[in-house]
């Protein structure tokens, strides 16, 4: 298979679809890859270790979209770059089409085969190509939130872990999972004051049993969410439904009884985002203000450590791509059912139901593209 690997053009995004490493495995397959010219200066790699590792270089983005078979990418496709897709092309990214009218319509439009990192599945049930990621915001977002909880950052002024005689911060961690477990780690490691909320007691339990009686837990009820929001200096959101919109936990409400200065950092922003206050932000301009709020709303948070993320997510995705290129996407995704859940756009058809109930919008099931 002809693979082909843009430079990413999101704001601030510095992570690459793949790395030298990746290319040296895939192209001993017998596969070709096409690379941008300088797609990997932000991981600190230069066109000649993708040459090195069996690329071929290509002077611009138009040339890898008119020759690649498959692009794999980070982010999901700008619209310049979606408008550069075509039927017999597969995609393979993450999409976050569930807050994205605009994106999924011109998806379907291109008539691509297009596939989610964020909704391949495992036997587990986990999400293995958004773990990597998650882990990575989990533990970024207590690092911003300690930044702009600073005074010269808009914060009221309080650092995480006290001071002997002073109070620590009180972190609230919304949601138990990947992104949470990470979050609160780093959190206790600074020294804060923790608490973790979840619906599901047994995350709860697991969570109590790793880190011990120093993470308090709470089970998430409006009681519990407008009791700890209103005494918290930082809140993290980690709340996923896999391929669907994030629920908006956060009420305008919440925010206007939160102490003036704290900070929330909403990691599901890539999903809409946990609280009715949040809006997608940049790495260029990461924060703004309600009610005394400050919203830290990256939608690519891992691109500010691309060295650290990229090599992580290749870790995950590399064998997907692989197998993807060996047998081609049909047989692929027939062969595995994990990676068909990946599957969110197939023929100028929603293939993803989660996506196609938050935007309203007719849903084909995956299994009709390999039928």
């Amino acid at each position: 298979m002809h693979i082909g690997v843009p430079r990413e053009i999101k704001v601030r995004e510095y992570r690459v679809g793949l790395t030298p490493t990746s290319v040296r495995e895939i192209t001993a397959q017998g596969n070709r890859v096409l690379v941008e010219t300088g797609a990997g200066e932000g991981i600190g790699n230069t066109d000649d270790d993708y040459i090195r590792a069996g690329a071929e270089i290509a002077g611009t983005a138009a040339e890898i979209f008119a020759k690649a078979e498959m692009i794999v990418k980070v982010k999901e496709p700008q619209a310049v770059e979606r408008a550069m897709l075509r039927p017999e092309q597969v995609l393979f990214t993450y999409l976050h089409l569930a807050p994205d009218p605009d994106q999924t319509k011109d998806l379907m439009k291109s008539g691509a085969t297009c596939i989610a990192y964020e909704t391949v599945t495992s036997s587990s049930g986990s999400l293995p190509l958004l773990a990597p990621m998650s882990e990575v915001a989990g533990r970024m977002a207590v690092q911003a939130g300690a930044y702009f909880l600073e005074k010269a950052h808009g914060g009221h002024g309080v650092l995480i872990g006290g001071v002997p005689g002073v109070d620590p911060a009180k972190v609230v961690v919304i949601g138990g999972g990947v992104v949470g477990t990470h979050a609160v780690d780093v959190a206790l490691g600074l020294g804060g004051n923790v608490w973790v909320l979840d619906r599901n007691v047994d995350v709860l339990r697991r969570l109590w049993a790793q880190f011990g009686r120093e993470l308090n837990t709470a089970t998430s009820t409006r009681d519990a969410l407008d009791r700890h929001l209103r005494g918290a200096d930082l809140v993290v959101c980690g709340v996923l439904i896999p391929g669907a919109a994030a629920p908006k936990l956060i009420t305008r409400e919440h925010v206007r009884n939160m102490k003036k200065g704290s900070v929330i950092v909403d990691v599901a922003i890539d999903q809409g985002g946990c609280a009715e206050t949040s809006r997608p932000t940049t790495h260029d301009d990461p924060t703004f203000m309600v009610d005394g709020v400050i919203h830290y709303c990256v939608a690519n948070m891992p691109g500010g450590v691309p060295k650290t993320s990229a090599h992580a997510l290749n870790n995950a995705t590399l064998p997907f791509v692989m197998a993807l290129a060996a047998k081609g996407w049909k047989r692929a995704l027939a062969e595995d059912r994990h990676l068909l859940n990946g599957l969110n756009v197939w023929d100028g058809k929603v293939t993803c139901e989660p996506v196609a109930q938050a935007l309203g919008l007719p849903y084909t099931p995956a299994a009709a593209a390999i039928a």
